[in-house]
């Protein structure tokens, strides 16, 4: 989730493939047996809430899994606080003082304890650092706002009941400043462009977000994007957001034909612009390889300090997987431009 507001309904979300002599099975008991702790009234309830996708169509919990089906669910309600553990981790924090301090997060690290994520996630590394952290609405510690599992960059943490309370209400009021790095499919049109479409769960896959017509659905979203290089079938952007939902930038860019690079999710680790050509194909496999996640990397942060009221504005560089891709594109497209004059 791209900054993710506190408020919006925390899920965990799983994805099985059934192996092709899987015998008929109900998809709650399917379920219960991949995801530890899932109980089946909670799986049920998924189930009700239209939150079970077999082969991208919701079912109940009476429905035979087969052989071959893609099942995905959303669970609601992460594991109990009671839970948490301190766990050691490396952290990479660019500033820290007694109020607050801001975090550099690697993609593949999940920001809190959730459905299957009991340890290894950012919160059970802070807590091994810091002990006790000030709540936030949700009961999380430390947590202003979040990032997706797999984006990268930067998060601040507060150290103390007053910083949370005064940060959380900058991004509420959408005074703190967010830039990110996405690297997207297609030839963007336009060099500036701003997307405020409303966003909610897909009512036909619960599993991601979509952009409504009709205000009435969702909740408002707008994310500014400014084209950074372009590099033929993909362009490097940078985006501003002024809100910040659940998958924001991913739904949005999906929404106006550009989805992320390697968004699995939203269908990005497709080819989706290029050539039939078996060279193409093998080089966009290998730039999958080199960038086995979204290209989303969460650059730049800025906010005021609750206790100083200095403006702060941090910026973390691109991750050398980011990076990587980036540099294969660039070559790609200069070789097409050089083969072409």
């Amino acid at each position: 989730m791209e900054n993710d507001n506190i408020n919006d309904a925390l899920h965990e979300h799983y994805a099985f493939t059934a192996d092709t002599g899987q015998e008929p099975l109900r998809v709650d008991k399917f379920l219960m047996n991949r995801i530890e702790n899932a109980t089946r009234n909670k799986i049920q309830q998924a189930a009700t809430a239209g939150s079970i996708v077999v082969n991208e169509r919701a079912v109940k919990s009476n429905y035979r899994v087969k052989g071959g089906d893609v099942v995905r669910v959303l669970l609601s309600h992460p594991p109990h606080e009671d839970l948490l553990v301190a766990e050691e981790m490396p952290l990479d924090i660019v500033y820290e003082d007694e109020t607050l301090l801001v975090v550099n997060k690697p993609a593949g690290i999940v920001v809190h304890p959730g459905h299957g994520n009991y340890t290894g996630t950012l919160i059970n590394g802070l807590l091994y650092h810091f002990g006790q952290l000030p709540k936030n609405s949700n009961n999380r510690p430390g947590l202003v706002h979040r990032i997706d599992k797999d984006t990268s960059g930067l998060l601040v943490v507060a150290k103390t009941d007053h910083a949370m309370a005064h940060l959380a209400q900058q991004f509420h009021d959408k005074t703190s400043e967010r830039q990110y790095l996405a690297l997207v499919w297609g030839d963007v049109a336009d060099e500036k462009g701003t997307v405020d479409g409303h966003l909610g769960r897909d009512p036909k896959n619960r599993l991601l977000m979509t952009v409504f017509p009709d205000a009435d659905q969702g909740k408002a979203a707008v994310t500014h994007y400014e084209v950074v290089e372009r590099f033929g079938y993909v362009t490097l952007i940078k985006c501003v957001l002024e809100t910040g939902r659940t998958h924001q930038i991913r739904a949005h860019m999906k929404h106006i034909g550009h989805t992320l690079f390697n968004d699995a999710r939203y269908g990005g680790d497709k080819i989706l612009k290029g050539t039939t050509f078996t060279k193409y194909k093998q080089f966009v496999d290998n730039s999958f390889k080199q960038l086995p996640r979204q290209a989303l990397h969460a650059q730049t942060l800025g906010f005021v300090h609750p206790k100083t009221t200095e403006k702060l504005s941090f910026e973390s560089s691109l991750p050398s997987d980011f990076e990587g891709a980036i540099t294969k594109w660039r070559n790609y497209a200069q070789h097409q431009h050089l083969g072409n004059s």
